[in-house]
């Protein structure tokens, strides 16, 4: 009865909302210096505050005392700015929560539909200054199957809040869902994000853009409404202990998307499919180096010729009494064309800082 009011109550949703492959799509960059030099290739190993993030059911990880987790990052030689924190603490034995918060927005934006005084003159006193920002508020929840130690399951609640000025806003919300299984060494895990497809209701302002709108022959927008379809992430992987000082960890993910082809490794109509590889190399679980492949697409020149381009990343972390900063380098060589950037974090652990 649950499930025949859910879709009950999404069908009026669905009548008239209109799919966007591009929708909330700063909530698919990523978080965490570490995840980004693996290429978020971190599905099934995930098990930090962050798997809030990446996926819910890695929250079981947290189990003695709370985590907490900060990164920063700049985009577009630091036009764009993109800020993450997040908390998780265990509830009981058998249950974890978790919360984030996300901001990528651009500042300082120069308003001049005002340039204009009412003789039309130009008038530089009239310039104003924007913001266009976007925030996502997650809370995660996750728990260990009753008769199987080995198997969490999780779901996560995003509230959405995108601003562009005083021009328009909008306010959306949906639903991930997440699962871990660990079978000997093996790692493996699913996340099902927007699982129930996330909804943006769009406000604009009307007075503040018409004049301008008309003057330059553009029509409002009309439709309110996005809607931004699910996809699905795959994993798996395994660490090794390469010697008493020497650890590996290996994961490959793969990154379902519905939203018609794409120019992935694999583009068919049922949908697309676009691998990841991460590599981390440990020494003494304190120093790690990591290296990842990702993101690749199929190009086509002028000419008609076709080539495959692969993102690399790096990164560095360091670990110490329940502390980890983690550096990453993505983009490298504009691979994905656009420019490389400068990843940072830092993660806190209590528990493993009550030991020390």
């Amino acid at each position: 009865m649950r499930k025949l009011c859910a879709i009950l109550l999404l069908c009026p949703f669905l009548g008239w909302a209109q799919g966007r492959k591009y929708s909330n799509a700063f909530l698919e960059i990523g978080v965490d210096a570490r995840s980004m030099a693996l290429s978020n290739s971190v599905i099934a190993s995930s098990n930090d505050v962050n798997a809030t993030y990446w996926n819910p059911a890695g929250l079981m990880g947290v189990r003695d005392s709370w985590q907490a987790s900060a990164m920063h990052a700049e985009y577009f030689a630091s036009i764009a700015q993109y800020d993450y924190a997040a908390f998780a603490a265990p509830i009981d034995a058998t249950s974890t929560a978790g919360v984030a918060l996300i901001r990528f927005g651009v500042d300082d934006i120069l308003d001049t539909t005002q340039l204009l005084d009412e003789d039309g003159n130009v008038d530089y006193d009239r310039i104003n200054r924007f913001s266009a920002a976007d925030y996502a508020l997650i809370a995660s929840y996750a728990r260990q199957a009753k008769n199987n130690p080995n198997l969490r399951y999780g779901g996560s609640v995003k509230i959405i809040y995108r601003q562009i000025g005083d021009f328009a806003n909008a306010i959306g919300f949906g639903f991930d869902l997440g699962l871990q299984y660990q079978k000997n060494k093996w790692l493996f895990g699913a996340t099902l994000r927007d699982a129930t497809s996330t909804f943006n209701a769009w406000s604009i302002n009307d007075s503040k853009l018409k004049d301008v709108f008309a003057e330059t022959g553009n029509e409002l927008p009309t439709e309110n409404l996005e809607l931004t379809i699910p996809r699905l992430l795959l994993g798996a992987g395994r660490s090794f202990k390469l010697s008493e000082n020497y650890s590996l960890h290996s994961e490959l993910n793969a990154d379902f998307t519905f939203g018609g082809r794409e120019n992935t490794l694999v583009s068919a109509d049922f949908g697309n499919i676009n691998p990841g590889l991460g590599l981390e190399l440990g020494y003494r679980n304190f120093v790690f180096l990591r290296a990842g492949a990702g993101n690749v697409k199929r190009l086509q020149d002028f000419n008609g010729n076709r080539e495959f381009t692969v993102q690399p990343n790096l990164g560095i972390g360091f670990k110490y009494r329940g502390i980890s900063i983690d550096y990453a380098l993505t983009d490298i060589g504009s691979a994905s064309g656009a420019l490389y950037s400068n990843i940072f974090s830092v993660n806190f652990n209590f528990s493993d800082f009550k030991k020390s």
